[in-house]
C-alpha cells in the first residue's frame, strides 16, 4: 500500500470515527430531550389533576386512584412524599407519573412512550445519510490531498533516482513545488547534499588533472634516467617502479580527457569475435601471459558493428589484467553477438562496486587484492564514449563478472 492510500485510508478511519460519535451523540442528546419533555408534560398533568382531586375530589385527565398497575418504584417514591415520574421499558413503554393526595391515597396517570417516534425516525435518517454523506466528502478531499502529497514525495524520489545516476544539476525543490512544508525541507536538504557532491567531484576532477600534468615531465626525466643506471638488480627495481609510476600518470590523463568530455569515438567496421580473439592473444604477447591464463569463447553468429576497436581493445585488456590480478585463472571471456563477458574464478566484486560502479581511487576489497581503482574506472568511461553499457555482477559459478553490451550505432560523446 502506497503512501497516497495510507493516508487516505487513515483520513476516512478518524473522520469516520470522529462523525460516528457525533451522530451517536446528536441521537443521544434528541432521545434524552424528548423523555425530559415527556417527564415535564406527565408532571404538569398530574399536578393539574392532584389540584383538582384536591378541590372536588374528581380525578381528571385519566387519572387514577391507588392503580394496582403502578410501578413498585413509582409507589415507593410516592410513599416517601414525592412526586415522581417513572418509564418503563420497552416493548410497551409507559410514561407514569404519582402523587400522594388527601387521605394517603395516591393519584397517577399512565400515558404511552411510544419508541418508534417518526421525528426520531427522521432525525436517525437524517444523520445516516449526512453522516455517510460527510464521510464521501471527506474521503474523496483525503485522496485528493494525500495525491497531491505523495506525487509531489515520488518527483522529489524521482529526482534523487536522476543526481544518483549522475544528473547533480537536478533540482528536488523545483520536483517539489512551492511550500514550506517537511516535504520542501527534504528536496532542499537533497538539493544541498547534490550541491556538494558536486563541488566534491569537480575538486576531484581538478586534482586528478593536475596532479596528472604535474607528475608527466619528472616521471618521463625519471624514466629516461632509470635507463641509464647500470645493469644490476638494483637498477631493475627503479626501472620497474618507475614504469609502473608512468602508467599511473597515463591512467591519470586519460580519466581527465573523460572528465574534460572532449573523447570521441573513432568508428571503423568491427568483426567482434575475430577482433576480440585478436586483441587476447595481443594481451598474451604484452603481459607474458601463459595460454590457458585467458580462455575466449565465440558463442553464435559473428557480428559485424560500427564501433572504436582501440576502446573496445582498452576495455578487455584493463578488464582481464583487474580477474588476473584480483581474482583466480582462468579468466574466460565470452563473445556472444554484441555481449562481451569477462569472468574470473576469484571472490568477485564487492557489493558496493556491483551497486554504485567504479570509482577512482577506491579498489576492492581486501580479498580482492589493493590497487587505485583506476583500471574499472577507465574501462567504464571507455564504455560511456562508445553508448555502451558496462555492468559488474556475480557470475552464475561465482566470482566477478563484467558485462560490456555494445550499441548498435555508439552514441558518440563530444
Amino acid at each position: 500500500m502506497g503512501l497516497r492510500s495510507k493516508l487516505g485510508l487513515i483520513f476516512v478511519l478518524v473522520s469516520s470515527l470522529a462523525i460516528l460519535v457525533l451522530c451517536v451523540a446528536v441521537y443521544t442528546q434528541a432521545q434524552s430531550a424528548r423523555l425530559d419533555r415527556t417527564r415535564s408534560f406527565a408532571d404538569e398533568r398530574i399536578q393539574a389533576a392532584a389540584e383538582s382531586y384536591d378541590r372536588s375530589e374528581v380525578p381528571v385527565f385519566g387519572a387514577r386512584l391507588d392503580d394496582p398497575d403502578l410501578p413498585p418504584q413509582l409507589r415507593d417514591a410516592v410513599m416517601n412524599g414525592k412526586r415522581a415520574t417513572f418509564k418503563t421499558a420497552a416493548p410497551n413503554a409507559k410514561m407514569w407519573a404519582a402523587v400522594g393526595v388527601k387521605n394517603g391515597r395516591i393519584l397517577s396517570i399512565v400515558q404511552d412512550y411510544d419508541v418508534n417516534d417518526p421525528s426520531m425516525n427522521a432525525l436517525r435518517r437524517a444523520l445516516i445519510i449526512g453522516g455517510v454523506g460527510t464521510v464521501a466528502l471527506v474521503a474523496l478531499g483525503s485522496v485528493i490531498a494525500a495525491g497531491s502529497l505523495s506525487r509531489r514525495i515520488v518527483a522529489v524520489a524521482g529526482t534523487a533516482r536522476r543526481i544518483a545516476a549522475g544528473d547533480l544539476d537536478a533540482s528536488a525543490a523545483g520536483a517539489a513545488g512551492k511550500g514550506k512544508d517537511e516535504v520542501q525541507a527534504l528536496a532542499t536538504a537533497l538539493d544541498t547534499m547534490a550541491s556538494s557532491l558536486r563541488g566534491q567531484l569537480e575538486a576531484e576532477r581538478r586534482f586528478t588533472a593536475d596532479v596528472a600534468h604535474d607528475l608527466r615531465t619528472p616521471v618521463t626525466g625519471l624514466l629516461t634516467a632509470a635507463e641509464l643506471l647500470p645493469p644490476g638488480r638494483p637498477s631493475e627495481l627503479v626501472r620497474d617502479r618507475a614504469k609502473v609510476l608512468r602508467r599511473l600518470v597515463e591512467d591519470l590523463l586519460e580519466i581527465a580527457r573523460f572528465d574534460s568530455g572532449v573523447e570521441q569515438a573513432d568508428l571503423e567496421h568491427v568483426g567482434l569475435g575475430a577482433f576480440v580473439g585478436s586483441a587476447v592473444g595481443r594481451l598474451r604477447m604484452q603481459q607474458s601471459l601463459a595460454p590457458d591464463s585467458v580462455v575466449v569463447h565465440r558463442l553464435g553468429r559473428e557480428e559485424t558493428i560500427s564501433t572504436d576497436s582501440r576502446r573496445i581493445e582498452r576495455i578487455l585488456a584493463n578488464l582481464i589484467v583487474n580477474g588476473l590480478r584480483h581474482g583466480r585463472p582462468p579468466v574466460e571471456v565470452t563473445v556472444q553477438g554484441r555481449t562481451i563477458e569477462v569472468v574470473d574464478h576469484g571472490n568477485g566484486y564487492p557489493e558496493e562496486l556491483i551497486a554504485e560502479g567504479p570509482r577512482r581511487f577506491r579498489s576492492g576489497v581486501a580479498e580482492r587484492g589493493v590497487g587505485h581503482g583506476l583500471g574499472l574506472t577507465i574501462a567504464a568511461g571507455h564504455a560511456k564514449v562508445l553508448g555502451a553499457e558496462l555492468t559488474f555482477g556475480i557470475a552464475p559459478g561465482g566470482g566477478a563478472c563484467a558485462r560490456l553490451v555494445l550499441p548498435d550505432s555508439p552514441e558518440t560523446e563530444s
